[in-house]
């Protein structure tokens, strides 16, 4: 399985010589969590999803890496620690599962310094934690950390600040110039700006798998949600099924529109009948050159926008958590 968040790249300080230089080794020691699984996956976005297994509240993880990339390790209440990584690196992880927050990453500089900024922020306010986020990347624009920290703190949040994250990725690419994946987010984030401008959901037509015609005019219910996902990735799927046990919560009260990332059309629409995905599914097999991608803003796998019933934006790129949330709270006030 995969995940796309398709502009974070990354560097690190190669730690262990006796590593190969194409291995990358995490190792973890936990406390109050004895036994489990973890999962790891890539928040670049081209990586595969891995299952780790905790036992005796130790773990070892090590991947074959051909570049450098930018890894989640996911605890079951959905909790992320991030972790920059690179072949040859070899990294520390503890902490106690009872406080995850404060878990630390060590072995390389940015790791290190990627772990200070995570506990200086961990127990303030939403308003004082991006002020810290933004110092931050002003701090080390040239950091793969930045990315993460961009992306945490002021895009993939309820109210993203797309015009912040804009200045602070000039600094970021003026210190990068040739990075491509920083133009890409540069671009993207243009896109997102624009829709949050106007406010509402630009007009679109598109054909789903079962060959009918699809229209914004469409997401007529009380609350309705466009999300892209891809056959993939575990999370987007994760998603999809949440959906389906809203939707048979709401019924038509809430309209589903589900985009698919997928390459191969045939694969979309035979996993979105497995996983009971009965509301409209789009699948171009245009990827991320899709033309609704691109007009509706979408940078990530998973990604989502959340509609009311005149079309108006409501809130953009909400985790699974919250966009469950958003929709119990909206549809059960009603």
């Amino acid at each position: 399985m995969k995940k796309a968040l398709g502009y974070i790249l990354l560097a690190l300080v190669v730690a262990s010589c006796s590593n190969p230089s194409d291995i990358f080794v995490l190792k973890g020691k936990f406390k109050n969590f004895n036994q489990g699984e973890l999962y790891v996956y890539s928040l670049a976005g081209r990586g595969s999803i891995d299952t780790v297994r905790l036992a005796e509240g130790k773990f070892t993880y090590d991947i074959l890496l051909e570049d450098t990339a930018l890894l989640s390790v996911v605890f079951p209440n959905f909790s992320e620690i991030p972790v920059v990584a690179i072949p040859g690196a070899q990294l520390s992880m503890q902490g106690d599962a009872s406080h995850l927050r404060e878990v630390t990453v060590t072995g390389t500089t940015d790791n290190d310094e990627l772990t200070t900024f995570r506990l200086k922020v961990a127990d303030k306010t939403p308003p004082e934690a991006a002020k810290d986020a933004a110092e931050f990347i002003k701090e080390h624009p040239a950091s793969p950390a930045c990315l993460y920290v961009l992306n945490r703190y002021f895009l993939v949040k309820n109210d993203a600040d797309y015009n912040k994250a804009d200045e602070l990725l000039k600094l970021m690419a003026k210190s990068a110039p040739a990075d491509l994946g920083l133009q890409k987010l540069q671009k993207q984030v243009a896109e997102l700006k624009k829709s949050s401008q106007e406010k509402t959901l630009p007009a679109f037509t598109v054909t789903s798998t079962a060959g009918t015609r699809v229209s914004n005019s469409d997401l007529n219910g009380d609350l309705n949600v466009v999300t892209l996902w891809a056959t993939w990735s575990h999370e987007s799927r994760a998603v999809q099924r949440d959906l389906f046990k809203l939707k048979k919560d709401f019924g038509q009260r809430l309209k589903l529109l589900s985009i698919c990332l997928d390459a191969d059309r045939e694969e979309c629409r035979k996993t979105a009948k497995t996983d009971s995905m009965t509301w409209s599914v789009v699948c171009d097999g245009k990827m991320w050159q899709s033309p609704v991608v691109s007009l509706l803003g979408f940078s990530a796998v998973p990604d989502n926008i959340v509609i009311d019933r005149n079309g108006k934006i409501l809130s953009r790129r909400l985790s699974m958590v919250d966009l469950r949330k958003e929709i119990e709270d909206k549809l059960k006030k009603k």
